[in-house]
């Protein structure tokens, strides 16, 4: 016989009140019945996944992605790999473990930032941390942060997160002070996160992005010790597939 909505109500009040001990878990499982054992088996199993996708749910919002992507249909035929590191090993996740970073570098509209944004989906399904920044939308977020007085606590926010992505390096370049921002980044990040980057223009263009050589030598110096390159070579999927097609043919 179901409960009553007064015992019901009491239930719920109750638990919003409790955090579950394993001692009392512990000693209810002996004093129950096989059959109450089960029902509350059943009920732990239920609230373990309601705070699972409700964990998932919040990484995904604050990783911010501007339009969350995934592997399903994925064309890997634009991706070379380096020596020892391959598409399981991507998938796995096992280069965060070892705070390790990748540089998604090549032609415009290869699958880049479609790759590093279902890297952060798999992050969050994974109950890990990570969070989505083009590179100028870092850089005004640290600039609005440091006319506030608030940089050292963006900075700690940022690099909470497991797995930072850093997109489209280089499509804008930076002033002094973006990119004395931006080097502070990356330099905490180092050993301790894994940062994608993704990139049209090879190592040796970087320093027309932080307008100071020496200072795109410390960033990519940082990056290549833990890091692989992924190239990436073809025609822009968005050309293949776009609806202008035509015309643009014609002209």
């Amino acid at each position: 016989m179901p409960a009553s909505d007064e015992m019901a109500a009491a239930l719920v009040e109750t638990g919003k009140r409790c955090s579950l001990t394993k001692s009392v878990l512990a000693e209810w499982a002996r004093r129950g019945t096989p059959r109450q054992v089960e029902f509350l088996l059943s009920y732990l199993e239920a609230e373990a996944a309601s705070r699972d996708a409700s964990k998932r749910a919040s990484l995904l919002r604050r990783c911010a992605l501007p339009a969350p992507k995934t592997f399903d249909g994925y064309d890997w035929s634009a991706v070379s790999w380096p020596d020892g590191f391959g598409r399981d090993d991507l998938l796995s996740l096992s280069f965060m473990r070892g705070r390790e970073d990748l540089v998604l570098m090549g032609d415009v509209g290869t699958g880049k930032t479609h790759m590093a944004s279902a890297l952060c989906v798999m992050c969050c399904e994974e109950k890990v941390e990570a969070r989505f920044f083009t590179a100028s939308s870092l850089v005004m977020r640290l600039r609005r942060a440091n006319d506030d007085g608030r940089l050292d606590r963006e900075l700690a926010q940022i690099g909470r997160a497991e797995l930072l992505v850093i997109d489209e390096l280089g499509f804008l370049p930076l002033d002094a002070e973006g990119a004395r921002l931006l080097f502070q980044v990356v330099s905490q990040a180092y050993e301790t996160q894994s940062v994608v980057f993704t990139t049209n223009l090879e190592f040796s263009r970087w320093g027309s992005v932080f307008g100071d050589d020496q200072m795109a030598a410390a960033v990519i110096d940082r990056v290549v010790h833990h890091g692989r390159l992924l190239r990436f070579r073809g025609e822009s999927y968005r050309v293949r597939h776009a609806l202008m097609q035509g015309g643009a043919q014609k002209g």
